[in-house]
């Protein structure tokens, strides 16, 4: 792709974002897109094919974007010597919740439920592909996987990415998500005692 047709798709991507963020997908229009981006309609079916497109480019990208802090957090946890899954699932959900009020208007459009038919599909998907990860940091040396803890903790964090989302008070949603994490540190040494 030429500089002149990357520019053109960062500005496009750009301001879909600004106008989902506003208007929500639903009420989006692919002309108010073109017109925000400086570009032509013929140019956004040049680099996407439709408005929906461009919805699951932002979500695709937003999601690499939380994937890549999760992991650096994981990564620094361990380099600094953690080893305790517990621990470890808690530095990639801090950074993942962290990712959420970074990006608090992404982060509120994917959450809001207004977005392109199917993507509930693409969200639960995405749901269990983030519980796989979260199993690799618990499978023990003969490979067995508490999957009732992992549901537990994938879904305390997915609710708690929920609330942050969609709060409009960033001092408030920050204090959910060190509760949230407070609490669920605290699972794991129940799970051991009662074992």
């Amino acid at each position: 792709m030429s500089d002149r047709g990357a520019a053109t798709r960062s500005a496009l991507l750009a301001a879909a974002r600004e106008v989902f963020s506003e208007a929500g997908f639903a009420q989006a229009a692919v002309t108010d897109i073109v017109a925000k981006a400086g570009a032509s309609v013929g140019s956004l079916y040049h680099h996407f094919s439709g408005k929906a497109d461009l919805y699951l480019t932002l979500f695709g990208e937003f999601q690499a974007r939380q994937q890549e802090r999760t992991r650096e957090a994981v990564h620094r946890a361990r380099d600094l010597g953690e080893s305790d899954p517990m621990r470890l699932f808690i530095a990639g959900a801090r950074a993942y919740l962290d990712g959420c009020l970074a990006e608090p208007d992404l982060s509120r459009l994917f959450v809001s439920g207004d977005g392109p038919p199917g993507f509930d599909r693409v969200l639960r998907e995405r749901l269990r592909t983030w519980a796989r990860r979260n199993a690799a940091l618990f499978e023990t040396g003969d490979g067995d996987v508490d999957e009732a803890l992992v549901v537990v903790l994938t879904g305390a964090v997915s609710g708690a990415v929920s609330e942050v989302a969609l709060s409009e008070d960033e001092e408030a949603s920050r204090r959910l998500a060190d509760d949230v994490l407070a609490i669920i540190s605290t699972l794991e040494s129940r799970r051991e005692r009662s074992s």
